[in-house]
């Protein structure tokens, strides 16, 4: 399988042989779809991650559970994604949402990866307007159960749980958009956008693995990851995937959902 993370060369190399897709989405409400037909890399099609990439949002599932497989597999076919297409996503943000649909793909045994760097790492000229993809063929698969962790996975305490929002948003200095301030007790602080260079690209891989090791995780450690809704999360697994420390376990409901609930939260750090 093709690794997590690719960067514009290995595109321009084999970009005759993969699907595009921009993921742009944004927590202030912009809409991600004006920003792709604003300006997008030629040939991307754009992936709404309201629509396919998730389900309704509720206080008992969060802001970002997981879709049906078969509205997953709609939304690919209607992208123009079909089951042996390789697929490089990017957005403008590092690849933090992006990370999403990467994961859900590599998670149900497809080829794809994100594209280092995103749009700013593209230095021709950007397209705009609407895509038409012509239909494909995505055979829905279920979401593998070992790629998963639930509510009580991620509060026992037996696995590494990291989170990947911003250090505020942990600590409970500020709380924008979830029920409650701070975080799962036992989690350990690994804000995504930190495995960022300045220039928004991944850090070395030497970097990322001090990162991780930073935070208790080595090969082999049994990790999961969550964030705000389950989105950015991604990255992190994407990142200690690319670090070469195994794949980890999302937790699709996140703070988002364990903040609505009664459990007990952490804040400060």
């Amino acid at each position: 399988m093709i690794g997590p993370v690719v960067d514009v060369h290995w595109l321009q190399e084999h970009r005759d042989r993969v699907v595009l897709a921009d993921v742009r989405w944004y927590l202030d409400g912009r809409s991600g779809r004006e920003a792709y037909e604003n300006g997008h890399l030629p040939g991307a099609v754009f992936v709404d991650l309201d629509r396919w990439l998730a389900r309704h949002a509720s206080p008992a599932d969060g802001r970002h559970p997981l879709p049906d497989p078969e509205v997953f597999a709609q939304g690919m076919a209607a992208a123009g994604i079909g089951d042996d297409d390789t697929v490089i996503g990017y957005d403008d943000a590092g690849g933090v949402i992006a990370a999403r649909l990467v994961w859900m793909l590599r998670a149900t045994g497809h080829e794809a990866a994100l594209l280092d760097g995103g749009l700013t790492a593209y230095e021709g000229k950007l397209v705009s307007g609407p895509a038409s993809p012509a239909l494909a063929v995505f055979t829905p698969r279920p979401w593998p159960g070992d790629r998963l962790a639930g509510i009580d996975d991620a509060a026992t305490g037996a696995a590494v749980v990291l989170d990947a929002r911003d250090r505020a948003r942990f600590r409970g200095d500020t709380e924008p958009v979830d029920p409650r301030p701070g975080h799962i007790p036992g989690a350990r602080s690994l804000p995504c956008r930190d495995n960022l260079d300045e220039t928004g690209r991944f850090l070395p891989v030497a970097q990322l693995r001090d990162r991780f090791a930073a935070a208790g995780v080595r090969e082999g450690t049994d990790v999961i990851s969550y964030c705000g809704s389950g989105v950015t999360a991604c990255h992190n697994l994407l990142a200690m995937e690319h670090a070469g420390l195994g794949a980890g376990r999302l937790y699709p409901g996140s703070w988002s959902q364990y903040s609505a609930t009664d459990r007990p939260a952490a804040t400060g750090d």
